[in-house]
């Protein structure tokens, strides 16, 4: 009987095929209590195995293919630094030592504690890297066990089924049994396990757990493989060799397909191939409306190797570097100015002569650096209210000016924009020029060579985007953050699953606050653009376009779907009908 699973649609694309579950190592992790007089062997049985693990990630990483996508490399350096964190080693050890607890026992232990201080982080994107904890975790149990990773034990799995080779998913029948592609359904898969992805037998995969920003999600969506995540149940309802259809634009899984679904998800396959190979023609075409509106696509990025990304996409420039990145899995040490300088000038360097705009660190009281400052905010009730973005910066000026000394100085080397996050008082924005006045100061004291930036500021919270005319006296270019912006003006935790389905971007407060922070900008022709969801979004393209935008950054992989909207759109035509959906008390229903 066919059923369908929801999740997240963070891969657009659709796969067809059989069903190979990969089941958690961890679910039957065996629970005893060893002699005291073992415990050093326990502890060894962990330790070589998990340098087994280090070795092959290492491995991986000096054999990756030229044309692998760059996240993947900055992906495993992360699960290494997992791998090494003391707050996993030193526990392992403490459940053995203390309470006697065989090594996987204590390993899961371990995992479960520090996996609890990730949930109750606020940002979604470090809330997620648990995923790459138990990704991790799950490798060593693995070799524990003496078997392979999941995914290669599944992927043998199926060559020794005969499934070797692929026929054309959008030519399938319900009664094939040889040459099916396959689909994986795991509750998780770990990066190390996608870098074989792509070679592998499987034409798409869905996941139990998982975000928009998780690892999986993001290199799913750099190698363009159609992927659900947050399917939550998927791996326990799906059986093995089950048909199952992975449709990555809508986040939905469709198990057991009748042959008139699998017929018309065939077509449908199909004419998203045709689509794609008709959005890569648009790589060089300008973005022009039809009424010869020039509109800048820009890229979101998270590190200085996104860049080739960003340009291989058309990017005319980046709109927002994530610079926390940097600051994050450091156990503690934070980069010092000349890694900073050296990693914003790599970035300058990257795109070629384009823009870059670099965002000032945007951590909290929520985020963790592994920071004596930073475990004494751990109390906090709501840390999405509390000490995070320029707050936390200001809160810290030796760290802030350092940042800033660091940016200062690889704008020598090109275009750099500096935004600053979440401002909401004039006192704030007056903080924070006094700072980069500071920051210019010791440069000039200490000799170095530094080049000029544009200004500007992110509209996150309603205050800043109710007193816009204010930030226009003080910045040069404003951005407006739509992820935050929603959740504070609608005061829906993001990270609070229960009250999470009334977050609506499309809210007439939410929208009208766009469209006048838009509109004053335009007025006093000062820069606007938008770097939230929103930007890459394309059923909100004309919309955007209506009330005036002609600035987007995003994802690189939504730039050239965002294009065409683009080429298709009459802004004069748009203006109107954008002031009907303002109006409107159900706006979506007019998108």
């Amino acid at each position: 009987m066919t059923f369908s699973v929801h999740g997240l649609a963070v891969s657009r694309g659709v796969a067809i095929g059989r069903a190979v579950l990969v089941a958690s190592s961890r679910a039957d992790v065996s629970h005893y209590f060893v002699d005291p007089a073992t415990t050093d062997d326990e502890i060894a049985r962990v330790r070589l195995s998990r340098n087994a693990v280090m070795e092959e990630i290492t491995r991986l990483q000096h054999d990756l293919p030229r044309d692998a996508p760059h996240e993947i490399a900055a992906l495993l350096d992360v699960h290494l630094m997992l791998l090494q964190d003391e707050m996993l080693i030193g526990g392992v050890k403490h459940w053995i030592t203390e309470r006697y607890y065989n090594a996987e026992w204590a390993l899961t232990t371990q995992y479960e504690l520090i996996a609890r201080q990730f949930d109750e982080m606020e940002d979604p994107y470090l809330r997620e890297r648990k995923a790459d904890l138990e990704q991790v975790v799950e490798r060593v149990l693995c070799h524990m066990k003496g078997a392979a990773s999941p995914l290669q034990a599944a992927r043998q799995g199926a060559v020794r089924a005969g499934s070797s080779r692929k026929q054309s998913q959008q030519d399938l029948l319900l009664d094939d049994t040889l040459d099916v592609p396959l689909v994986l359904v795991a509750h998780d898969i770990s990066p190390a396990d996608m870098l074989q992805f792509k070679q592998s037998l499987f034409a798409g995969f869905a996941t139990d757990v998982g975000g928009k920003t998780s690892h999986t999600a993001i290199v799913a969506r750099s190698m363009d493989i159609p992927a659900v995540v947050g399917a939550r149940s998927a791996s326990q309802l799906i059986k093995q060799d089950d048909w199952v259809i992975i449709d990555g634009d809508a986040g939905v899984l469709i198990v057991d397909p009748s042959p008139i679904i699998l017929a018309e998800y065939g077509f449908k396959q199909r004419q998203g191939e045709l689509e794609r190979l008709r959005l890569n023609r648009l790589r060089h075409t300008p973005a022009l409306t039809m009424d010869r509106q020039r509109i800048e696509l820009l890229a979101n990025i998270e590190m200085p190797d996104d860049t080739l990304g960003a340009v291989e996409a058309g990017a005319v420039g980046v709109g927002l570097f994530r610079s926390e990145f940097l600051f994050m899995g450091r156990a503690g040490k934070l980069p010092d100015e000349n890694e900073q300088y050296l990693a914003y000038r790599k970035a300058i360097e990257g795109m070629q002569g384009m823009p870059v705009t670099i965002r000032t660190v945007d951590i909290g009281s929520d985020k963790p650096l592994d920071r004596p400052t930073a475990k004494a905010q751990d109390g906090h009730l709501n840390p999405a209210l509390g000490l995070r973005a320029i707050r936390w910066s200001l809160a810290d000026p030796p760290m802030f000016l350092t940042q800033l000394r660091a940016i200062l100085r690889a704008a020598a080397h090109g275009q750099v924009n500096l935004l600053v996050p979440m401002l909401a008082h004039a006192s704030e924005i007056r903080q924070t020029l006094d700072l980069i006045n500071q920051a210019r100061a010791q440069l000039d004291a200490r000799g170095f060579v530094y080049g000029p930036v544009r200004l500007g500021a992110m509209i996150e919270v309603p205050a800043a985007a109710l007193t816009v005319p204010v930030f226009l006296k003080y910045f040069d270019f404003l951005s407006i953050g739509t992820n935050d912006l929603t959740q504070y003006t609608l005061a829906i935790d993001r990270s609070d699953e229960s009250v999470a389905h009334l977050y609506d971007p499309c809210h007439p407060a939410v929208l009208r606050l766009i469209a006048d922070t838009i509109a004053e900008c335009n007025a006093q022709k000062k820069g606007v653009s938008v770097c939230g969801e929103m930007a890459g979004d394309v059923s909100m393209t004309r919309l955007l376009l209506g009330l005036g935008l002609r600035s987007f950054s995003m994802h690189p992989s939504q730039i050239l779907a965002v294009k065409q909207q683009i080429l298709r759109a009459d802004t004069g035509k748009l203006k109107l009908w954008a002031q009907e959906v303002l109006q409107s008390e159900n706006p979506a229903a007019l998108l």
